[in-house]
């Protein structure tokens, strides 16, 4: 399998989380592929997969030297101890293991269940422990953390919520250090693109017959979504802002973006996010189907799986079977091969019946399984009103 996986890729990649006594979790093995779909019902635990990856990224990001993990800062604010250790399995403390390829990487953190932080007791590297550390850079002891590549790309790790910011008369300005990703509500986004707009995408992303800068490209990309887009982006004189001018037609002139539909500024952080990234970066989006019409969500499922193989390694959590089906779709017409998409439904815990299943794609983009409850929802609807259920 791995040998399968080094052909399918050039770049590194994450291809395992293991999370134990995190939140829901009593223990998860998550496989990781370029292109991972977590899908499943409310409170399943598919965000607690995302938020244990965006606690790596913000404590390194935000605490180079600490030897805490930080439970809260300018990405994500989680509360105390109490909220993040699994409250019928654990105790004070839990685990995060990662598989970087062939390297693995895990982290023991324990805590006071009123303190928002945690302490770092132990650091595992390929079998070989280092308790209680006390001098850590990127979470990682000072022998080995300038050697693997993961501390960077955990650390330029873009999070985008669900939960992205609308329409705004002006934008904030940031220094380029500060936006260097769009941020978790996409409030970087316009400041990035701003700053990136010469500068050229990945070669495997370019639509042809634009030039490739990153605004142009953008533009191009959000036609896909929006026939007849455009973006003017022009900084205030004098002032760290920015506005951004929209129009969904040539015929027209550039609105403010309070005066267009809602779903282009919530799709706008994602494409500039996935246009602005490099290879092995990792890109985590929580519902990039929000505000968008059913046809829009299969073409994000078709562009995420297209950013995927161009070596940017997407994780994304939907609720959406149109984002699912544009996934299939890519596959079926070979833009993403099978292998390279996990797909992951969540149920809450049971001792019943499994936590997390993972049904697979054939090269027809067919699924082998269909558990109750993924995605199904149509059909049992239709079958009710045709008098065939309950």
């Amino acid at each position: 399998m791995k040998k399968l996986k080094k052909c399918l890729k050039e770049y590194l990649m994450l291809t395992r989380l293991d999370l134990k006594n995190f939140k829901c979790f009593e223990l998860l093995r998550l496989p990781l592929e370029p292109l991972t779909l977590l899908s499943g019902s409310n409170a399943s635990g598919k965000s607690s997969v995302l938020q244990a990856l965006v606690l790596l990224h913000q404590t390194m990001r935000e605490h180079e030297w600490s030897t805490r993990l930080m439970l809260n800062g300018e990405s994500i604010k989680l509360g105390s101890v109490s909220d993040v250790v699994d409250k019928i399995h654990g105790r004070k403390s839990f685990e995060i293991c990662l598989i970087d390829d062939d390297q693995t990487y895990e982290w023991t953190f324990v805590g006071e269940r009123t303190e928002m932080s945690m302490e770092i007791e132990c650091v595992e590297i390929n079998d070989k422990k280092y308790n209680q550390p006390g001098f850590l850079r990127f979470l990682l002891p000072l022998n080995v953390c300038d050697k693997p590549s993961l501390p960077r790309r955990l650390t330029g790790l873009t999070y985008i919520t669900a939960e992205r910011i609308g329409p705004r008369e002006v934008y904030a300005l940031e220094d380029r250090q500060i936006a260097s990703v769009v941020g978790p509500a996409g409030e970087h986004a316009v400041s990035v693109l701003h700053w990136g707009r010469d500068n050229p995408i990945l070669d495997q992303l370019v639509v042809q017959n634009e030039p490739n800068t990153l605004l142009r490209q953008v533009e191009a990309r959000m036609r896909m979504f929006f026939p007849g887009c455009g973006l003017v982006v022009q900084q205030i004189p004098q002032a760290n802002a920015v506005t951004l001018g929209l129009r969904t037609s040539s015929d027209t002139d550039f609105h403010r973006p309070i005066h267009v539909g809602f779903g282009l500024t919530q799709v706008l952080p994602i494409v500039i996010a996935a246009l602005s990234a490099s290879e092995g970066d990792i890109l985590l989006i929580e519902n990039p189907e929000v505000h968008l019409h059913p046809a829009g969500q299969a073409l994000m499922g078709q562009f995420l799986a297209d950013v995927a193989t161009a070596g940017v390694q997407v994780i994304l959590e939907t609720h959406s079977d149109h984002v699912l089906n544009g996934i299939r779709r890519a596959v079926k017409s070979n833009r993403i091969k099978p292998e390279q998409v996990a797909i992951h439904f969540f149920r809450q815990r049971s001792e019943e019946i499994a936590q997390v299943t993972s049904p697979l794609l054939d090269s027809s983009g067919n699924i082998d399984s269909w558990p109750d409850g993924f995605f199904d929802q149509f059909d049992k609807d239709v079958n009710y009103f045709a008098g065939w259920g309950e």
